[in-house]
């Protein structure tokens, strides 16, 4: 509407200016021509004129119409306005129906809090008088009895303990008797038959990590001038050198056995060259990385073609090559691994069990002591997680999760495991163990026997595996020498640690004996 309106005003002024030109032209035309000017020029005001109201009459109705559209907005706005206030007043009242709701709600628990607190008061008040009450009557009670609780309830524990001790240890005797009647032959001659098959050499590895130098100038030139040589096998090999005074000699310290095998075979090669630089050692370094690599996956391969395997990856090749730098007690954890193996396979064999299944979990099962240094938590863990990357059947990873008891042995072949691993570590000579602990270990365990009631002596017999108690037999009958047996066993497991098994014999000797005159 406004450039309309605008447009008109403009139109309105030429028209006036066109007129007042015309006006000047006939002035200047001369006298002849004003009246036709003249004429004009009314003629040009009426033209204006009408053309004046017709624009003012569109403008009112311009503006008669935006008055109606603003009237209409306005009328919608406040009917908005009117909703909106209602909205809100219903709102509003319903916030207040529902503070008054909570406040209701608040003043119910705050009643019901105060009764529970009536309540419990009430009931501590009860509960002191009840224990008041049942302290009156047990020390009347113990007044009547002379006996107090704690040596009446000893003594009446003493006399059930006495009167079903026979009845207990005859119940053990016949089920042990009915398991043994089952099983107890045939496993006796299962094993010796598997362990009769398989012999291997006793001498165990140990991964040296002391290095013999030729001479002493040999520590200088190793550590170079400011320690340079030293600072770098220790960057590049990862382990420390202890260099100290003792002679022609240097020991090589680290948790990783490979990595302790690489830096001695760096500095050995090192020694031989003769050449100790910085430059000089990357590079045997790095050759010495690559031959033991190949070395490994040699180790690996040789293995498992020896024991008849197939389909392992490569990756898992490596890693069981790797159990050949590592030690267990002094015992090789490859030559155990193979042990176990090799066992689990004769075991299988006799059971009718899948062989080759049997070698696999008996070679696998240690196979997390390969990276346990790496990974945290136990090589069973560790060996699990191996086995799960990749894929082994689920037969060898219960074999492995179960043959420290960590996990239950849910097949044949996982029992086998945990057998043919103990064999292997328990066999004398498999493992190194100080004199000190040996002796220890066999006095402990006799004192265990003797400490027994009945027990005349107790004898530690085949480097503590074995345990003979002499009981007297005046004091202890065939029955209750059976739950001696049973009552050491469970002292010695809680008590001591120990490889292996202990076999427990309780002995009871009757003579009768005369004299003939």
């Amino acid at each position: 509407m406004g450039d309309n309106f605008i447009s008109i005003l403009f139109l309105i002024i030429g028209l006036v200016i066109g007129a007042v030109g015309v006006f000047a032209l006939i002035i200047m035309t001369g006298v002849g021509v004003g009246k036709k000017a003249e004429k004009i020029l009314n003629d040009a005001k009426r033209e204006a004129d009408k053309h004046k109201r017709d624009t003012l009459l569109e403008l009112k109705e311009e503006s008669h119409k935006l008055k109606l559209e603003t009237d209409k907005e306005i009328k919608e706005r406040k009917s908005e306005l009117l909703q909106t206030e209602s909205r809100l007043l219903e709102r509003e009242k319903s916030l207040d129906k529902r503070e008054e709701l909570l406040q209701n709600r608040d003043n119910a628990l705050e009643e019901k809090n105060n009764n529970l607190t009536l309540m419990q008061s009430k009931i501590q008040e009860k509960e002191a008088k009840m224990d008041e009450l049942l302290k009156s009557e047990m020390e009347k009670l113990e007044g009547i009895s002379r006996f107090s609780k704690e040596k009446a309830r000893e003594q009446i524990l003493d006399r059930v303990e006495a009167s079903l001790a026979n009845e207990i240890a005859e119940m053990i005797k016949e089920r042990e008797q009915s398991a043994k009647l089952e099983c107890d032959k045939k496993a006796k001659t299962l094993l010796v038959e598997s362990m009769q098959k398989y012999a291997d050499d006793v001498a165990t590895e140990q991964t040296v990590t002391t290095i013999t130098l030729p001479s002493d100038e040999m520590k200088g030139r190793l550590i170079g001038r400011e320690g340079r040589n030293i600072r770098t096998i220790e960057s590049v090999t990862g382990v420390d050198l202890i260099i100290d005074d003792t002679p022609e000699a240097i020991v090589i310290s680290s948790f990783d056995p490979f990595r302790r095998e690489i830096a001695k075979v760096t500095i050995e090669s090192l020694i031989k060259d003769g050449r100790i630089h910085p430059a000089r050692i990357e590079e045997i370094y790095d050759k010495t990385c690559k031959d033991m690599n190949a070395k490994v996956l040699e180790i690996g391969n040789e293995t498992i073609q020896e024991l008849g395997l197939t389909r392992i990856d490569p990756e898992l090749v490596s890693l069981i090559g790797k159990l050949h730098f590592r030690t267990s007690y002094g015992q090789n954890a490859l030559k155990h691994s193979m042990e176990v193996s090799k066992l689990c396979g004769l075991m299988a064999s006799e059971l009718g069990e899948n062989v080759v299944v049997a070698k696999r979990a008996g070679l696998l099962h240690d196979i997390g002591k390969s990276i346990d240094f790496e990974l945290e938590g136990s090589h069973v863990e560790i060996g699990v997680t191996i086995a799960k990357k990749y894929r082994e059947e689920e037969t060898v990873i219960n074999a492995i999760a179960s043959h420290h008891g960590d996990a239950e042995a849910k097949t044949v072949i996982a029992w086998l495991v945990q057998i043919a691993d103990t064999l292997s570590a328990a066999r004398p000579g498999a493992r190194n163990d100080s004199f000190e602990n040996y002796i220890q270990r066999l006095e402990q365990l006799e004192s265990i026997g003797n400490s027994m009631d009945g027990v005349e002596k107790s004898y530690a017999l085949q480097a503590g595996r074995e345990l003979r108690v002499m009981v007297k037999p005046d004091e202890v009958d065939d029955l209750k020498s059976f739950k001696i047996a049973r009552d050491l066993k469970a002292k010695i497991e809680n008590d001591m640690q120990y490889p292996g098994t202990i076999k427990i014999t309780v002995i009871r000797e009757t003579r009768a004996q005369e004299e003939a005159k």
